[in-house]
């Protein structure tokens, strides 16, 4: 399978990109960059200083590495979209498009709750769902293209990891 997965990401031709891709390529990102921005507009300064105080593990990263993963894998999933969008299929992406579009809302969605609303547990929650929409966004994708569905998957990896970190959060600071 590892073969196959090489072979399709081979067969990207970064030549074949025109002024309108390199267009919906960047909107592509920036849709999913928005999600980061919304997420950090919306928490207000005096929950960080609330998290600063929650007891943390070991393995919690610090505040400008968390961020600086979350550009790298919004860029990833901005580059994911647009392989589908320009993806000629025989099977509808509409499903995918809209499993796409909850996983970026439920990924906004994270830091007010969990920030904001100062709610471990509504956290928790919401990272479970976003967890379980980038899983359906990938089996969705793997039918259009294999490269874009591989592109989503260091996502799902990091989102278990902020999982386990919420959990540990909710059982420390209950």
């Amino acid at each position: 399978m590892n073969l196959k997965i090489i072979e399709n990401l081979k067969t990207i031709d970064l030549k074949a990109i025109d002024k309108k891709s390199i267009k919906m390529l960047v909107g592509s990102i920036l849709i999913c960059l928005s999600a980061g921005i919304i997420g950090k507009l919306a928490v207000k300064e005096e929950s960080l200083i609330w998290y600063d105080y929650l007891f943390k593990p070991a393995l919690n990263p610090p505040n400008w590495l968390f961020q600086g993963i979350w550009i790298i894998l919004y860029l990833l999933m901005g580059v994911s979209l647009y392989i589908v969008l320009k993806k000629d299929s025989f099977i509808s992406k509409k499903l995918a498009l809209i499993m796409f579009g909850s996983q970026i809302f439920l990924n906004a969605l994270w830091a007010p709750v969990f920030f904001g609303l100062r709610s471990i547990a509504g956290g928790l929650a919401t990272i479970i769902l976003l967890w379980a929409a980038i899983y359906l966004t990938i089996y969705k994708f793997y039918k259009i293209s294999i490269p874009a569905s591989v592109l989503l998957i260091p996502s799902l990896f990091w989102v278990s990891y902020t999982i386990g970190l919420n959990l540990t959060f909710l059982i420390w600071n209950h």
